[in-house]
């Protein structure tokens, strides 16, 4: 079939399962409902049901708890993370501040808050690879920028092949079982207009009459206000489950980064049949100004002009905020106001590939968007896969045996757990996959009208996006900076 007669790529995500433990409960469902269940039964057992009628409002307020939701959530499911959100206001860990001091600084130390201070920037023996190593999860991240074709503008025949080429390198990935989570991150940063200056400085003519007055003004007004896309992948190395190859490669630090110079080359040939450019591996500089400019979008242009080459790089200590403060619904940094969201839903019916287009080109809109993508072996995926049919089953018995009606989300469920299994007995990978998005802006009040820009774009392109309450400093982290930390 010619590439002007093909049908144009469509995809299609599962259903995304809200099963609970028990009875459809979740688990603090289940430890409300129990707590509540057992004290009507002490009450009862020692002062009969006069005194268990006084636990009405108990009962009540439990109802309440297990049943009512808010923004996807039960009430039950809002008390540990709203719990956990006041104890850090309390111990005051909902602002971080930098200190700087004459002390010895631990070498290539990023200096970020939260559970990502212990992460430092650290260079192969060859010098031609740096990563971050997480000591706590014991992992070597690379990172390496990559370029492309624009996707939409492609014919239906090069968008399948890319597709299909991408989805054979993740499952490359993830059989090689050294992979803990890959990352990609494409985001809009701010641009000083150096590019478009300099090229109009060495290839154009001020003195053409009219056209080049025009033209001038027309680089002098649009330099500022440029908004450049940045496309990176982060490789998390799994150095635990690599143990072998590392020790025979040497061991330690030196016998990792032989072990991930051999994933690296792999990844490059597989990047390049999913029609992705690997433009350079990130040096330790060059990672810690791309962390440096998601806390700090307005530092950028000096970065890059400061830079040799034109690639933005700073020094690994000065990697991190000078200061973060941590809202319910939004986090402050040096520059910009941050409010990060989850993609709840998927598409669950057939759409073109390039769904996201709305999501990703929303004009004026500063954000980033992170894919966490985290391979499952064969055998954890098929255990998990039965133990869900199992669950259905069983549900569905008991719907019947009490005269109720079968749901049908729980048939599509099924159906999606069905091709699933199909799909690992052929031979294909399992990846869990993770939405986030990071909306940034100058103030307050444009990250509202951002935010809500992004909302209305999410529902054009099918998404269901949660912004994630009590919880913005840690998923700011995951979703902006390009670590591949868990989702």
């Amino acid at each position: 079939m010619s590439s002007e007669t093909a049908v144009p790529p469509l995809v299609r995500f599962p259903h995304r399962p809200r099963r609970g433990l028990l009875l459809g409960l979740t688990g603090p469902q289940l430890v409300v409902a129990g707590a509540t269940l057992a004290a009507v039964m002490s009450a009862l057992t020692t002062g009969g049901l006069a005194s268990a009628l006084r636990l009405a409002p108990l009962i009540a307020v439990a109802g309440a708890l297990v049943f009512m939701r808010r923004s996807g959530r039960t009430l039950a499911e809002w008390a540990p993370l709203m719990a956990r959100y006041l104890v850090r206001r309390e111990r005051g860990q909902l602002t971080w501040l930098a200190r700087p001091g004459t002390g010895p600084v631990r070498e290539g130390l990023l200096h970020l808050p939260g559970a990502a201070g212990s992460l430092r920037v650290v260079t192969a023996p060859s010098r031609t690879l740096s990563a971050i190593h997480d000591p706590h999860a014991g992992t070597l991240t690379a990172v390496v920028r990559v370029a492309s074709t624009a996707f939409a503008l492609a014919d239906p025949g090069t968008q399948s092949a890319q597709i299909h080429g991408w989805g054979r390198a993740l499952a490359a990935l993830a059989r090689t079982g050294h992979i803990r989570s890959l990352q990609v991150l494409e985001r809009t940063v701010p641009d000083s207009g150096d590019a478009l200056h300099r090229h109009w400085t060495e290839h154009g003519d001020p003195a053409t009459p009219l056209a080049g007055e025009i033209y001038a003004d027309l680089v002098a007004a649009a330099g500022p206000a440029a908004a450049p896309h940045e496309t990176y992948v982060a490789l998390a190395f799994d150095l635990k489950a690599a143990r072998r190859l590392i020790q025979q490669a040497g061991g330690g630090l030196r016998g990792a980064f032989t072990v991930l110079e051999q994933t690296k080359a792999s990844f490059t040939a597989a990047a390049r049949n999913a029609g992705l450019t690997p433009v350079r591996w990130l040096t330790a500089r060059e990672i810690a100004a791309v962390v440096r400019s998601a806390y700090d979008p307005q530092v950028l242009p000096s970065l890059q002009r400061w830079s040799p080459g034109g690639s933005a790089q700073a020094h690994p200590a000065a990697a991190g905020p000078v200061v973060q403060i941590e809202e319910f619904d939004r986090i402050r940094t040096d520059s910009a106001f941050h409010a990060t969201y989850w993609v709840q839903d998927w598409p669950r019916t057939d759409t073109s590939a390039g769904f996201l287009h709305s999501v990703l080109f929303t004009s004026g809109v500063r954000r980033a968007f992170s894919l966490h993508y985290r391979p499952a072996s064969v055998e954890a995926a098929l255990r998990d896969v039965r133990r869900r049919k199992a669950a259905i089953i069983a549900d569905a018995h008991e719907r019947s045996r009490r005269g109720q009606v079968d749901s049908e989300a729980d048939s599509i469920e099924y159906t999606d757990a069905q091709e699933r299994e199909q799909q690992l007995v052929a031979g294909h990978a399992d990846v869990a996959l993770t939405g986030l998005l990071t909306v940034s802006a100058a103030t307050r009040e444009d990250l509202n009208a951002d935010c809500s820009r992004i909302e209305t774009a999410a529902v054009s392109a099918q998404v269901d996006l949660r912004r994630l309450y009590a919880q913005q400093g840690a998923a700011f982290t995951a979703a902006a900076l390009p670590l591949a930390l868990a989702a």
